[in-house]
């Protein structure tokens, strides 16, 4: 089982390098559709992604046909308020799944999302005082509800530290 965080045509680097961060933590392979809205030499991606880049797995695909393509018949997720079914619903134990993000300005395109509304999936939260949740908030929400039913494979439950401040 693997799980993928797809983020379309992502435009803040520091959210992008956050999500990189969180990829890292969880084994998670990262795809970047293009275009992107930065460099990836920006700093201000490298900052966020602190050192972790070499421990991610990035793919760039130049546009969201091509992504397709490489997807093929695995499953995708797609992430947006607009969805009428949760996250939370969905059974990840099985497989490998795709987590989709659309940029932080528009989100995912309107005529992808309505060709394939059975993907949809929404995190719930008060729509009358927010617009949307912050994009690196929600990768980590969601890869982790998939990480939470898969058992966390390959994640440290515990670890001990050198100078643990628990010991």
């Amino acid at each position: 089982m693997t799980n993928h965080i797809v983020l379309f045509e992502p435009q803040i680097p520091a959210n992008t390098g956050n999500i990189a961060r969180t990829c890292a933590a969880t084994n998670s392979p990262l795809h970047l559709i293009e275009p992107l809205g930065f460099s990836t030499d920006d700093k201000h991606l490298k900052r966020a992604g602190l050192d972790y880049w070499n421990d991610v797995d990035i793919t760039y695909h130049k546009d969201l046909a091509a992504f397709l393509d490489y997807l093929g018949d695995r499953p995708l997720h797609l992430i947006t308020k607009f969805a009428n079914g949760t996250y939370t619903e969905i059974d990840y134990t099985m497989g490998d799944h795709f987590f989709m993000f659309g940029k932080e300005t528009t989100g995912l395109p309107e005529e992808f999302m309505r060709k394939n509304t059975e993907k949809c999936l929404r995190i719930p939260m008060n729509d009358e005082h927010v617009r949307s949740l912050n994009l690196s908030n929600t990768v980590a929400l969601v890869v982790y509800e998939a990480l939470r039913q898969q058992s966390f494979p390959n994640l440290e439950l515990t670890h001990h530290y050198e100078h643990d401040k628990l010991d």
